[in-house]
């Protein structure tokens, strides 16, 4: 359907794609993958003709029909959402006034012989075919359904444009796109903007979908349930997979790894005809032999490695200072915005009970609106509450990455001064190293943040909170730019901090496997729940987020269902304890408490083992003091954590 042939695009020394080409047939739902930069938007505005390249071609049928979202749009105001959204019918309605232009022609004609009455009907009858397969429902209730699965509420279809953020802006310009029915989608990172609900609904939709889709996200679960293909940018080359992204990784491993034993096995026998030619090139006995090997060399095809660009980010952040055993808790807390310039007070949620202690690892999901970065300031201290109460814990010191970092960053500074500007003490003797770990290299450490890609702002944010010891991270969607690699590496980095984690983030499986609670921001209310995200999907018993909206009404606050046959041991003896199959939240807030202990306890008696062994014969650099002092308060963490370990396995059997 569409062909790229032999594509370039340079930029005056630089080549950004070599020499590509592929093919996009009609059933291929393709992930478009690579690092940032790699040049996977570019192809998408080469085939949208936004772009021209410097040599190739691409090929496509006439009246090919193209959706195409691009990460940064203009927006359309002076109309509700709605009749927004309804421009994506159109042609549609263009159609139904030329459908009854022909019906009232035909109604005042009576040559029914003649060509022209032929030619009419004939007319009336495609559009009418063409009616039939666009509409199968009506376009209000298609917009409204669309808009709906994409965040919107029904009484917000009616406000203003004007009157939503960027992010909502651009599920409108969505919206429209889907409702418009291209024979093609091309969409780029639709999911930065979306929140969690919205992602599940937009992946079902992507599923059921007929036509042909290039999508470029960093969303792993996102790619692996919707495309069947994956096209990897490399160095400005391409690599073509016809299989979704976890599978292509690991074909893609198996391809490197047979072509490092082909070049390898094919270098030791050239090295060998080599070493004959050298040995017997001036003996007349073996002048024929000789010579056969130099035209065996001559003619041998040379293997060749795929290169690879490894470059990936180093984060590991420092050592988390001691907080207080509670690092944040809100009590019956209400957040909003007080009345001002005309407008009356805002409330977002009201009446939460928030509880972090040391060491947990927390995330706050739900739509968009609903209060998670409005919490988020709370806990800055940016905002008051209006009701209730909000604080952090003891000795607590708090790394904030934000997600507007284009207002945060100062546009006029470098790369290097934004770091410089803020670090104190031994630590600015390393900043090159820091920005080099974070990808920024040579005369990036230059460059202006103002001319900086979103991903690359994240990476510099990011690089900010290396500078000093925090033992609380506050992470407001942290990885919405950031490449699938970056992502992985900044996830392995927080699983092994040793502070606190509160972290807000759409992206299923960078939260998998990294938080162990949960806060859901839903109908101004805001809910605990134990577990992390595949969890809490189990125990609501449900396919996606989308069907808790639906259920919510149905809930009991007081009680929740867990699976019966669910156990927990003691980190000792093994003995089990007996469950409920329908357990208070109080009780549920125990039992997450007893398993974050246990596992607590057992990393902890882990790094006491390393220190006793590295005690056992010190080598020159290790810092013997240094190392008691961590020994010592290991052991007053782990002497606390088994007490109350006891008395909660106690309270729970009673």
């Amino acid at each position: 359907m569409i062909s790229i042939n032999s594509l370039t695009v340079a930029y005056g020394g630089f080549t950004l794609l070599d020499d590509i080409s592929f093919h996009i047939s009609e059933s291929d739902k393709i992930g478009l993958v690579g690092k940032n930069g790699a040049g996977k938007s570019t192809i998408l505005k080469l085939i949208c003709g936004i772009q021209t390249p410097t040599s190739g071609k691409i090929e496509m049928p006439s009246g090919l029909r193209i959706g195409y979202l691009p990460q940064i749009m203009e927006h359309h105001r002076g109309k509700s959402v709605i009749d927004e959204a309804m421009t994506a019918f159109s042609e549609l309605f263009g159609m139904e006034e030329e459908l009854d232009s022909i019906v009232n022609q035909l109604s005042r004609r009576e040559d029914y012989d003649s060509p022209e009455y032929r030619k009419l009907i004939e007319r009336m009858n495609d559009v009418n075919d063409r009616l039939a397969y666009t509409r199968s429902e009506s376009p209000r209730a298609m917009a409204e359904k669309t808009l709906c699965g994409l965040g919107f509420r029904p009484e917000e279809l009616s406000r203003a444009t004007e009157t939503f953020s960027q992010g909502w802006n651009m599920r409108i310009e969505l919206a429209k796109i889907l409702l418009s029915k291209p024979d093609v989608l091309l969409l780029d990172e639709p999911t930065n903007h979306l929140d969690i609900e919205s992602i599940e609904w937009l992946e079902d939709y992507l599923k059921a979908y007929r036509g042909s889709l290039v999508l470029i996200s960093h969303d792993r679960k996102f790619l692996d349930n919707i495309t069947n293909r994956t096209v990897e940018i490399m160095l400005g080359h391409i690599h073509d997979y016809k299989v979704p992204y976890s599978r292509y990784l690991e074909l893609r491993k198996e391809r490197i790894a047979q072509q490092k034993a082909a070049y390898e096995n094919q270098q030791r026998m050239i090295e060998k005809t080599e070493d004959f030619i050298e040995r017997f090139r001036y003996k007349p006995t073996k002048s024929n032999q000789v010579q056969s090997r130099i035209k065996q060399l001559d003619r041998l095809e040379r293997i060749e490695i795929d290169l690879e660009d490894n470059s990936s980010l180093s984060v590991k952040f420092p050592p988390a200072p001691r907080s207080g055993d509670v690092v944040f808790k809100a009590s019956d807390l209400s957040l909003g915005y007080p009345a001002r310039d005309g407008h009356g007070e805002k409330i977002v949620f009201t009446g939460a009970d928030i509880e972090v202690r040391r060491g947990e690892k927390v995330a706050l999901v739900g739509r968009n609106g609903e209060g998670k970065t409005t919490l988020m300031r709370a806990i800055m201290g940016e905002l008051e509450p209006l009701s209730g109460e909000a604080r952090t814990g003891y000795n607590v010191s708090i790394g904030y990455y934000a997600q507007n970092q284009e207002d945060i960053l100062d546009r006029n500074e470098t790369v290097y001064g934004t770091l410089d500007r803020i670090a104190t003490g031994d630590i600015r003797t390393k900043l090159r190293d820091i920005l080099g770990a974070f990808l920024f290299k040579g005369e990036d450490i230059d460059k202006k943040v103002a001319v900086l890609s979103g991903g690359e702002r994240a990476r510099l944010a990011m690089a900010k909170l290396i500078l000093k010891p925090y033992n609380l991270l506050a992470l407001d969607e942290p990885t919405n730019h950031m490449d699938i690699r970056s992502k992985d590496i900044l996830k392995q980095a927080l699983k092994a901090y040793d502070g606190t984690l509160i972290v807000v983030s759409h992206d299923r499986d960078f939260l998998d496997g990294l938080v162990d609670k949960l806060y859901e921001f839903r109908d101004g209310k805001v809910r605990e729940h134990l577990g992390g995200v595949e969890e809490f999907l189990r125990k609501r018993r449900i396919e996606n987020l989308n069907e808790l909206e639906r259920k919510s009404s149905g809930d009991n606050p007081k009680k929740e269902e867990t699976p019966a046959a669910e156990t927990r041991k003691e980190p000792s003896s093994g003995q089990e304890y007996r469950q409920k199959k329908f357990i208070s939240k109080e009780e549920r807030k125990t039992r997450n408490r007893i398993a974050f202990l246990e596992r607590n306890i057992g990393e902890s008696e882990q790094k006491m083992k390393d220190i006793e062994k590295t005690l056992s014969s010190p080598g020159a650099d290790d810092d013997i003091m240094e190392l008691t002092r961590q020994y010592l308060e290991l052991k007053r963490d782990i002497d606390a954590w088994t007490d109350e370990w006891g008395r909660l396995v106690e309270s729970i059997e009673n």
